[in-house]
């Protein structure tokens, strides 16, 4: 079967919001992957890269939407978070 794969790179404003996104996200790493698709994620300063490798085209996009979700829901949280300490 051909493998299929994509990279996903998030720039953040500070290191540290790059490394509470990648440590939110990164407890997924081994829990969703499964035998059609598997994940890496990295942090290096303030971005964080998300690298995935599927055996077939929908494993593949399976795999985007839900890191899509949930890089989506670590920020918004991370938003929230941040506008908490703010109000302080």
């Amino acid at each position: 079967m051909s493998s299929h794969d994509a990279t996903l790179e998030f720039d953040y404003e500070t290191a540290s919001r790059a490394e509470l996104v990648a440590e939110s996200v990164g407890r997924e790493i081994g829990e969703i992957d499964d035998e059609r698709s598997r994940t890496t994620i990295e942090r290096e300063g303030a971005r964080v890269h998300i690298e995935i490798d599927a055996d077939d085209v929908i494993a593949l996009r399976a795999a985007l939407n839900t890191w899509f979700s949930l890089i989506d829901v670590a920020e918004r949280t991370a938003d929230v978070g941040a506008a908490v300490l703010e109000s302080q």
